[in-house]
């Protein structure tokens, strides 16, 4: 293992790829305080879900005053924003920004017309979720990402660091080896707050609009419901980008 500090342009290959973790953190704990003694910019952008609850916990123990950003589309479930009130109070110096984008839904509807939710989704992930986050993180040389290699196919290859293509930097997935059942032990037995959407059958909890209770919680298949879509675009590289 290495405290070299890896960028996107110097970035080769996971330097934790031949690390086997054995504690209970499952390596998280570890990655963490490589990522946090490596970059002084480094951003956690979370979404409050259940992995985003073990990372802020995880995060905290490492820096507590950690940079963490919550993309605030304006169309999230009110428990979630009543979840991040209940962080703020458990985690008093963490730093958190609610970054909003640039246009409000009025002016989306104006521009795209009403509910882009329903009519193209992706159009409105890359308007409220992918624009944000570049600018974000604009100028940080790393961020954190809940990401699990259980949760889908697509992220079934994740590792511990990763160059990112999509926003041009490396992103750290300390929770690869998480199960969901990894997941929700650790929220008990740390007595951490939590969506109350996921006492309701709510597995993946993004945006009010396009998320519904899943029948299985190790997949995303309550997310987009009807449109063959399981990712909002922050985790993958799509040549159908669209400007804003």
């Amino acid at each position: 293992m290495t405290h070299e500090q890896i960028t996107y342009e110097t970035f080769i290959n996971d330097p934790f790829t031949d690390f086997q973790p054995h504690d209970q953190t499952k390596g998280a704990l570890t990655i963490l305080e490589w990522a946090y003694n490596s970059y002084d910019d480094i951003v956690y952008a979370c979404s409050f879900g259940a992995e985003g609850i073990v990372l802020i916990d995880l995060i905290s123990r490492v820096k507590k005053d950690a940079h963490i950003v919550f993309l605030d589309t304006d169309v999230h479930f009110q428990e979630t924003y009543e979840l991040i009130d209940r962080i703020k109070a458990r985690f008093p110096d963490l730093q958190i920004t609610m970054k909003k984008p640039k246009l409000t839904l009025q002016e989306q509807a104006d521009k795209h017309g009403d509910q882009l939710w329903n009519s193209n989704p992706d159009h409105c992930c890359y308007i409220r979720k992918i624009k944000p986050l570049e600018e974000a993180l604009s100028g940080a040389t790393a961020w954190v990402s809940g990401l699990r290699r259980e949760q889908s196919l697509s992220r079934s290859k994740t590792d511990f660091v990763n160059k990112d293509e999509r926003f041009r930097s490396v992103k750290v997935c300390p929770l690869i080896h998480w199960t969901w059942e990894d997941v929700w032990n650790h929220i008990k037995e740390n007595n951490l707050p939590y969506n109350d959407l996921h006492d309701q059958g709510y597995a993946s909890i993004g945006c009010m609009p396009c998320t519904t209770p899943s029948d299985d919680p190790h997949d995303r298949s309550g997310r987009w419901e009807g449109f063959g879509k399981t990712e909002c675009g922050l985790h993958t590289v799509s040549s159908q980008d669209n400007q804003s």
